[in-house]
């Protein structure tokens, strides 16, 4: 199974390629339910979407904002488990052959086991993880067992990481940086567009990895925006609002892979 970290770069790399940036999705396992995650994460993927993170649902979702922690409530009261977590990751990458990613906090790795964990997602095809809040100094186990199984290890870095601070995470992660940048509210998108470049640029100073953006892209211009200037798009959110706001499961289905195809010709447009 060593061949998922290759898969993740090969895609990143075949969208440079192209001209263009990747677009990398987002969504909670297990919502609304385990079967209808696997169904819209199919869907964004063939609606255009390069890559999907499955989303670890957490009771405590720090990094995430209202609409995330809505979805991954409804998945902790539906009783998702990482059981599901990993059926989702082997389901979604056999019908696609896409590259999956799981997003999830430390602590749920922790406590089923780092080897047994990088163990089972590889098996079930998985491209590596993104840890958002496990420090770099802590990670060495978790990269030892990620590398023996072919996987790779995603860390976030935001504007306030200083430069030096960049070259340490850079310097140990793999597959691509995730570079935390929020866009949105009306009327601080220009000044939190030039923060996200500049975090872009200082970063890829310390790197030849790929530099994602995420947080708050929600539609086909603000992707073109954001893919001026980044390798990858990512986007979370706009997916799970669909999904919230569909009359039912189906309908947000056909929504998702709606908005991936609305982001997929943002990205190849580049503003």
């Amino acid at each position: 199974m060593s061949g998922n970290v290759r898969l993740l770069e090969e895609t990143l790399a075949g969208a440079r390629a192209e001209g263009r940036s990747a677009l990398v999705a987002y969504l909670p396992a297990g919502f609304p339910t385990v079967d209808g995650g696997i169904e819209a994460m199919k869907a964004v993927l063939e609606g255009g979407a390069d890559v999907v993170e499955v989303g670890l649902p957490h009771s405590d979702p720090v990094l995430d904002g209202p609409v995330i922690q809505t979805a991954d409530d409804i998945a902790l009261r539906g009783g998702v488990r990482i059981a599901d977590v990993l059926r989702t990751v082997r389901e979604v990458h056999r019908a696609t052959g896409k590259p999956i990613l799981v997003m999830t906090y430390w602590n749920p790795v922790d406590r089923y086991g780092v080897e047994r964990f990088a163990a089972e997602l590889a098996e079930a095809g998985g491209a590596g993880c993104i840890l958002p809040d496990l420090p770099v100094q802590e990670s060495g186990p978790w990269r030892e067992h990620a590398g023996k199984h072919g996987l790779a290890t995603v860390f976030v870095v935001a504007p306030s990481s200083r430069d030096a601070r960049l070259a340490e995470i850079t310097a140990v992660g793999s597959g691509f940086v995730y570079a935390a940048s929020l866009m949105g509210v009306t009327g601080t998108r220009e000044s939190v567009g030039s923060e996200a470049e500049d975090l872009v640029r200082r970063t890829r100073a310390t790197t030849d990895l790929p530099v994602c953006v995420g947080l708050g892209v929600s539609n086909a211009e603000q992707a073109a925006e954001v893919a001026r200037f980044a390798d990858g798009v990512i986007v979370g959110s706009a997916f799970v609002k669909r999904m919230l706001d569909a009359p039912d499961a189906a309908t947000g289905v056909e929504d998702v892979r709606a908005l991936a195809g609305e982001l997929a010709k943002g990205v190849r447009a580049r503003g």
